[in-house]
Protein backbone atom coordinates (compact mmCIF):
# COMPACT_ATOMS: atom_id res chain seq x y z
CA UNK A 1 0.00 0.00 0.00
CA UNK A 2 1.48 3.15 -1.13
CA UNK A 3 2.68 5.34 1.49
CA UNK A 4 1.23 3.23 4.28
CA UNK A 5 3.01 3.08 7.43
CA UNK A 6 3.19 0.18 10.09
CA UNK A 7 3.76 0.23 13.80
CA UNK A 8 5.59 -2.84 15.62
CA UNK A 9 5.56 -1.98 19.39
CA UNK A 10 8.47 -3.91 21.38
CA UNK A 11 7.67 -5.34 25.17
CA UNK A 12 10.44 -3.73 27.54
CA UNK A 13 9.61 -2.33 30.77
CA UNK A 14 8.47 0.96 29.60
CA UNK A 15 7.88 3.88 26.73
CA UNK A 16 7.89 7.18 26.50
CA UNK A 17 4.26 8.32 26.91
CA UNK A 18 4.82 10.77 23.91
CA UNK A 19 5.56 8.27 21.19
CA UNK A 20 2.03 8.12 20.43
CA UNK A 21 1.89 11.80 18.94
CA UNK A 22 4.35 10.78 16.14
CA UNK A 23 2.18 8.29 14.94
CA UNK A 24 -0.24 8.36 11.70
CA UNK A 25 -3.53 8.07 12.87
CA UNK A 26 -4.22 5.78 9.81
CA UNK A 27 -1.02 3.42 10.82
CA UNK A 28 -1.62 -0.36 11.25
CA UNK A 29 -0.43 -1.43 14.48
CA UNK A 30 1.23 -4.88 15.62
CA UNK A 31 2.14 -5.56 19.09
CA UNK A 32 5.08 -8.27 20.02
CA UNK A 33 4.18 -10.11 22.80
CA UNK A 34 4.12 -7.65 26.11
CA UNK A 35 3.89 -4.76 23.48
CA UNK A 36 0.86 -5.24 23.43
CA UNK A 37 -0.20 -3.76 26.84
CA UNK A 38 2.55 -0.53 25.85
CA UNK A 39 0.00 -0.08 22.54
CA UNK A 40 -2.79 0.17 24.90
CA UNK A 41 -0.77 2.53 27.43
CA UNK A 42 -0.02 5.13 24.10
CA UNK A 43 -3.34 5.01 23.21
CA UNK A 44 -2.91 2.60 19.82
CA UNK A 45 -5.62 0.39 18.39
CA UNK A 46 -3.81 -3.18 17.60
CA UNK A 47 -4.50 -4.73 14.54
CA UNK A 48 -2.39 -8.20 15.77
CA UNK A 49 -0.14 -9.52 18.66
CA UNK A 50 2.29 -11.69 17.97
CA UNK A 51 4.96 -13.88 19.62
CA UNK A 52 5.18 -16.89 21.90
CA UNK A 53 3.49 -14.61 24.99
CA UNK A 54 5.84 -15.68 27.29
CA UNK A 55 5.27 -11.96 28.93
CA UNK A 56 2.13 -10.44 28.06
CA UNK A 57 -0.78 -10.99 30.38
CA UNK A 58 -3.75 -13.00 29.77
CA UNK A 59 -5.50 -9.85 30.86
CA UNK A 60 -3.88 -7.61 28.07
CA UNK A 61 -4.03 -10.54 25.34
CA UNK A 62 -8.25 -10.91 26.00
CA UNK A 63 -8.46 -6.69 25.99
CA UNK A 64 -6.83 -6.64 22.70
CA UNK A 65 -8.87 -9.44 21.15
CA UNK A 66 -12.13 -7.81 22.43
CA UNK A 67 -11.20 -5.23 20.46
CA UNK A 68 -10.76 -6.69 17.54
CA UNK A 69 -7.41 -7.67 17.19
CA UNK A 70 -5.78 -10.80 15.70
CA UNK A 71 -3.62 -13.05 17.84
CA UNK A 72 -0.65 -14.93 16.05
CA UNK A 73 1.17 -17.67 18.66
CA UNK A 74 4.26 -18.63 17.83
CA UNK A 75 6.09 -21.87 20.05
CA UNK A 76 8.28 -20.64 23.08
CA UNK A 77 11.58 -22.68 21.11
CA UNK A 78 11.99 -20.71 18.33
CA UNK A 79 14.11 -19.55 16.22
CA UNK A 80 13.47 -16.34 16.20
CA UNK A 81 12.26 -12.64 18.82
CA UNK A 82 8.98 -11.80 19.39
CA UNK A 83 10.07 -8.32 17.25
CA UNK A 84 11.81 -10.57 14.69
CA UNK A 85 8.26 -12.28 13.90
CA UNK A 86 5.96 -8.81 14.18
CA UNK A 87 8.87 -6.92 11.82
CA UNK A 88 7.97 -9.77 9.03
CA UNK A 89 3.96 -10.02 9.87
CA UNK A 90 4.47 -6.14 9.02
CA UNK A 91 6.35 -6.70 5.61
CA UNK A 92 3.54 -9.20 4.70
CA UNK A 93 1.59 -5.78 4.80
CA UNK A 94 3.54 -4.31 1.96
CA UNK A 95 3.77 -0.90 4.09
CA UNK A 96 6.19 1.97 2.71
CA UNK A 97 7.90 2.42 6.06
CA UNK A 98 7.75 1.00 9.71
CA UNK A 99 8.33 2.37 12.33
CA UNK A 100 9.84 0.52 15.86
CA UNK A 101 8.48 1.46 19.40
CA UNK A 102 10.88 -0.20 21.89
CA UNK A 103 12.47 0.20 25.28
CA UNK A 104 16.39 0.92 25.60
CA UNK A 105 16.18 -0.59 29.20
CA UNK A 106 16.35 -4.33 30.06
CA UNK A 107 18.40 -7.39 28.00
CA UNK A 108 21.52 -5.72 26.54
CA UNK A 109 21.23 -8.57 23.93
CA UNK A 110 17.70 -7.88 22.96
CA UNK A 111 18.72 -4.28 22.58
CA UNK A 112 21.80 -5.27 20.25
CA UNK A 113 19.75 -8.06 18.22
CA UNK A 114 16.85 -5.88 17.71
CA UNK A 115 19.46 -2.70 16.09
CA UNK A 116 20.58 -5.50 14.10
CA UNK A 117 17.63 -6.87 12.92
CA UNK A 118 16.15 -3.13 11.88
CA UNK A 119 19.14 -3.26 8.82
CA UNK A 120 18.85 -6.92 8.09
CA UNK A 121 18.82 -7.49 4.06
CA UNK A 122 14.79 -8.88 4.06
CA UNK A 123 13.42 -5.58 5.03
CA UNK A 124 15.71 -3.81 1.97
CA UNK A 125 12.91 -2.68 0.46
CA UNK A 126 10.60 -0.64 3.74
CA UNK A 127 12.04 2.47 5.00
CA UNK A 128 12.19 1.48 8.74
CA UNK A 129 12.51 3.93 11.60
CA UNK A 130 12.52 2.85 15.55
CA UNK A 131 12.19 4.73 18.98
CA UNK A 132 14.47 2.93 21.38
CA UNK A 133 13.85 4.45 24.81
CA UNK A 134 15.16 8.62 24.09
CA UNK A 135 16.86 7.74 21.04
CA UNK A 136 15.49 7.72 17.49
CA UNK A 137 17.44 5.56 15.08
CA UNK A 138 17.17 5.35 10.94
CA UNK A 139 17.63 2.90 8.83
CA UNK A 140 19.77 4.29 5.81
CA UNK A 141 19.97 2.59 2.25
CA UNK A 142 20.54 4.65 -0.75
CA UNK A 143 19.80 8.30 1.11
CA UNK A 144 17.50 9.75 3.90
CA UNK A 145 16.70 13.07 5.16
CA UNK A 146 16.81 13.64 8.63
CA UNK A 147 15.43 16.64 10.59
CA UNK A 148 16.34 17.99 13.57
CA UNK A 149 17.93 21.05 15.48
CA UNK A 150 20.78 22.67 15.85
CA UNK A 151 23.65 21.25 17.64
CA UNK A 152 21.29 17.88 18.11
CA UNK A 153 23.74 14.45 17.47
CA UNK A 154 23.51 12.15 15.09
CA UNK A 155 25.96 8.69 14.84
CA UNK A 156 26.38 6.97 11.64
CA UNK A 157 26.93 3.43 11.99
CA UNK A 158 27.64 0.23 9.53
CA UNK A 159 26.15 -2.77 10.37
CA UNK A 160 26.32 -5.98 8.57
CA UNK A 161 29.38 -5.02 6.23
CA UNK A 162 30.94 -2.01 4.77
CA UNK A 163 29.25 1.44 4.25
CA UNK A 164 30.94 2.62 1.38
CA UNK A 165 30.59 6.26 -0.70
CA UNK A 166 29.42 7.86 2.82
CA UNK A 167 28.42 11.22 2.01
CA UNK A 168 26.70 13.76 4.21
CA UNK A 169 25.42 17.12 4.06
CA UNK A 170 23.93 19.24 6.86
CA UNK A 171 26.31 18.09 9.76
CA UNK A 172 29.46 19.87 11.64
CA UNK A 173 31.71 16.86 10.96
CA UNK A 174 31.18 16.03 6.90
CA UNK A 175 31.49 12.39 5.17
CA UNK A 176 32.81 13.47 1.40
CA UNK A 177 32.65 9.81 -0.06
CA UNK A 178 34.04 8.31 3.08
CA UNK A 179 33.77 3.98 3.71
CA UNK A 180 32.93 3.14 7.36
CA UNK A 181 33.63 0.04 9.24
CA UNK A 182 31.49 -1.72 11.17
CA UNK A 183 32.76 -1.53 14.80
CA UNK A 184 34.66 2.07 13.79
CA UNK A 185 33.70 4.77 15.73
CA UNK A 186 34.51 7.07 13.03
CA UNK A 187 30.41 8.07 12.48
CA UNK A 188 30.06 8.35 16.14
CA UNK A 189 28.75 11.92 17.83
CA UNK A 190 27.99 14.27 14.71
CA UNK A 191 26.34 17.20 14.92
CA UNK A 192 23.31 19.02 12.73
CA UNK A 193 24.12 22.45 11.92
CA UNK A 194 20.73 23.74 10.82
CA UNK A 195 17.27 21.67 10.91
CA UNK A 196 18.19 19.62 8.18
CA UNK A 197 20.67 17.20 7.30
CA UNK A 198 21.16 14.13 4.53
CA UNK A 199 22.86 11.23 4.51
CA UNK A 200 24.01 8.97 1.04
CA UNK A 201 25.56 5.74 0.80
CA UNK A 202 26.48 4.04 -2.11
CA UNK A 203 26.62 1.04 -1.03
CA UNK A 204 25.98 -1.05 1.98
CA UNK A 205 23.74 0.48 5.16
CA UNK A 206 24.02 2.65 7.99
CA UNK A 207 22.26 3.32 11.36
CA UNK A 208 21.77 6.80 12.11
CA UNK A 209 21.48 7.42 15.93
CA UNK A 210 20.07 10.46 17.72
CA UNK A 211 20.42 9.75 21.56
CA UNK A 212 18.22 11.53 24.50
CA UNK A 213 16.02 13.99 22.01
CA UNK A 214 13.24 15.97 23.82
CA UNK A 215 9.78 14.76 23.66
CA UNK A 216 7.88 15.84 20.38
CA UNK A 217 10.93 15.98 17.72
CA UNK A 218 10.13 14.13 14.37
CA UNK A 219 10.92 11.02 12.99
Amino acid sequence: MQDSVVVAVAGGVSLRPDVASLIPTDARVLAADAGVAHARALGLHVTAVIGDFDSASSAEVDRAVAAGARIERHPTDKDETDLELTLDAALELEPSSIVVLADAGGRLDHVLSALLLLAAAKYVDVEIDAQIGAAFVHVIRDERALQGRPGDLVSLLALHGLAEGVRTEGLAYPLVGETLEPGSSRGVSNVFVGSDAGVQVERGVVLAVRPGLEAGAAL
